[in-house]
């Protein structure tokens, strides 16, 4: 009864000392100029990606979300995209650090698959095994707030913001891409 009283401690130990180390705030850093990150991840379609490495070719737009509320500011900022007509390869990517989500991965992605329409699964990259090295880039501070970035074809941060949704960070991020025709940034300064 002791041996199970003292495993009880130890492993609630061991589980607070991770749930600390999964909540370490790293203050926010623009990486405006620098190279993102060479990471991998799975969209909820089961392709595997490799960031920035498969997007090259065109300038990208990445939602990236820390956590579950981050969807909120995601959701706003497709909102305001398709509303100005920006014509971009965006994808969101949740970013989820940690080994305890990775044991559990598979009902992680099962529920943001309940909860997004299948045609967007394929824009949806999650990424847990190297989502330290996300959070070390762009840092963690006021994780609910999108980490917006906009990415050249070569895998180079053009813009980043990461304040939450506004127009004028709308009208930032919008001026690097083509507009659907008939729409413009400029729609937004109304």
């Amino acid at each position: 009864m002791k041996k199970n009283a003292l495993l009880v401690s130890c492993l609630s130990a061991i589980l607070s000392l991770l749930a600390l180390g999964c909540t370490t705030t790293i203050p926010r850093k623009d990486q405006t100029g620098k190279i993102f990150p060479s990471v991998s991840g799975t969209a909820l379609d089961d392709k595997t990606w490799q960031l920035p490495e498969d997007l090259k070719g065109q300038n990208t737009l990445l939602l990236i979300g820390y956590k579950q509320e981050s969807q909120f500011d995601i959701d706003r900022w497709l909102i305001g995209i398709d509303q100005v007509g920006v014509n971009a390869p965006t994808f969101e990517i949740p970013t989820i650090r940690g080994w305890v989500p990775r044991l559990i991965a598979d009902e992680i992605d099962a529920g943001m698959r309940d909860g997004i329409p299948k045609e967007l699964w394929k824009i949806v990259i999650t990424v847990y095994k190297d989502a330290d090295k996300i959070v070390d880039f762009t840092g963690n501070e006021n994780p609910s707030n999108a980490r917006v970035i906009v990415l050249n074809e070569g895998g180079e941060v053009l813009a980043m913001h990461d304040q939450g949704f506004s127009v004028a960070a709308l009208n930032k991020i919008s001026r690097f891409f083509p507009v659907f025709e008939g729409k413009s940034h400029q729609n937004c300064n109304k």
